[in-house]
């Protein structure tokens, strides 16, 4: 029965390493060394940072936005998977490997946006198809389990590079030493920053090495006996898809609800660090910290949430994980250096440590829950539509998500902007903390959708 179809062991853990490859894209790049750095020291000031950060990254949602139908439909009507992931992975890997330029206080940083957004353009993309062979490894009464171990193995080698980084390569410009103590690996410079700049190379040359076992030993979709007119055909099923879809309401409505949802935890990942260097004024080393801190919390909400989607259904795990994210994005934006929860902790900043305690607490249940609600994603895509359409499912669910990806970094700068006005007379601290409630908003409408959302896990259990 095509049910049963199950991959070998060596492919599955070869599509498993994916996201142990690409994880440190998100950990070093997006959220704790190099985006923190860019608002810190490349950037005028850390509002300006914040901003510019939501203009480059929003800009590399846009792109995939714009070019994911049509490329989507092409890879639909040919077939295989891997020709696209190796063509996005190089666009990645350059992207990556350019933020080694960015100097501090460089005078034309045009040249690092352009790079966040070709390595968020490529990186990306490069995932929405590696996610789309998912369903033809395990059958459905395992998806649970092997997505939340996928995500699970990826925040711990998010976690070993981020050790890697702040314990041998990223000093603090003022002691020269590392985390661990030591001078940095290679005779880098902590006056000119280049520890934290290695965070681009490093991650290209470890994504390299580790999407190997993909491309070499997982099973791929058979070419299609003819590709003549891939472009017209693909197309046209999408668009007889399109048309179709707002009748189907669970699938519309998880479509819509994981729209919402997903680009405001993208969203508080890749603030989170730049807030707490601006807001917290934290250091690289800081933030670190907060960032094993998250990945090992990560992991473990990864595989756990497999373990309760296997048992109690993916749109379960998804809910919970809205509400604790939410309430984390609260408690960040509350929190300052002498307020916790809007309420005075400490007269001056550094005579309290309980503000630093508390973002540490929000970013362990960050790390928690956003792996347990990225892994039930994709189990409660499936769940929507019958096994013949689960590859055009995960082209709708990147299109979905993608589409708006531009929505929650673009509405964080435009409304740090907007704070940071002369018309406000707020600090850039303030400026930046109501720069990120947008990311509220968006989980809050993302929640509320989820109850129009059907599971197949007690039909799964059933059988």
């Amino acid at each position: 029965m095509v049910e049963e179809k199950r991959a070998s062991r060596r492919g599955i853990w070869g599509w498993m390493l994916f996201d142990w490859a690409q994880q440190p894209f998100h950990t070093l790049i997006i959220t704790f060394v190099f985006a923190p750095y860019f608002a810190a020291a490349v950037a005028p000031d850390a509002a300006r940072g914040q901003e510019l950060w939501g203009y480059a990254t929003g800009i590399g949602g846009l792109l995939i936005a714009l070019s994911s139908p049509v490329l989507g439909a092409i890879a639909d009507a040919s077939g295989p998977r891997k020709p696209w992931i190796a063509i996005f992975s190089i666009i990645g890997v350059v992207g990556c490997w350019m933020l080694w330029f960015a100097v501090p206080g460089m005078d034309n940083i045009t040249f690092v946006l352009i790079a966040i957004a070709v390595a968020v353009f490529g990186m990306e993309f490069a995932a929405v198809f590696n996610n789309a062979m998912m369903p033809t490894l395990v059958p459905r009464s395992e998806l649970g389990r092997l997505s939340g171990s996928a995500w699970g193995l990826g925040y711990i080698g998010g976690l070993i590079t981020l050790i890697l980084v702040l314990g041998f390569l990223s000093a603090s410009p003022e002691t020269g030493r590392t985390l661990l103590g030591f001078e940095p690996l290679f005779g880098l410079d902590p006056a000119m920053r280049e520890g934290d700049r290695a965070s681009g190379p490093l991650t290209a040359i470890w994504y390299v090495v580790f999407a190997l076992p993909m491309f070499l030993f997982t099973p791929d979709i058979a070419r299609k006996p003819s590709v003549t007119g891939a472009v017209r055909k693909g197309l046209s099923e999408l668009g007889r898809t399109l048309r179709r879809l707002p009748g189907e309401r669970s699938y519309f409505g998880f479509l819509m609800s994981s729209m919402f949802y997903r680009d405001a935890l993208n969203a508080l990942y890749a603030f989170g660090g730049i807030y707490a260097a601006g807001v917290l004024g934290w250091s690289i080393i800081q933030i670190g910290i907060f960032g094993i801190l998250a990945n090992i919390t990560g992991a473990l909400g990864g595989w756990l949430g497999g373990r309760a989607d296997q048992r109690y259904g993916p749109k379960v795990v998804v809910s919970w994980s809205i509400v604790i994210l939410a309430f984390c994005c609260l408690l960040v934006i509350s929190t300052t250096q002498t307020e916790v929860l809007f309420v005075s902790v400490a007269a001056a900043a550094g005579q309290s440590g309980l503000p630093d305690i508390v973002f540490y607490t929000a970013g362990a249940l960050i790390g928690a829950a956003g792996g347990a609600i990225q892994a039930a994603s994709r189990t409660l895509l499936v769940d929507q539509v019958d096994r013949e359409k689960v590859t055009e499912a995960f082209g709708l669910y990147a299109l979905s998500g993608k589409a708006t990806t531009f929505i929650g970094p673009l509405s964080i700068a435009f409304a740090t902007a907007f704070f940071a006005s002369e018309a406000f007379g707020l600090s850039p601290q303030d400026a930046q903390r109501l720069g990120v409630t947008p990311i509220i908003v968006l989980f809050a409408i993302g929640l509320a959708l989820l109850p129009l959302v059907k599971s197949r896990h007690k039909e799964t259990v059933a059988a």
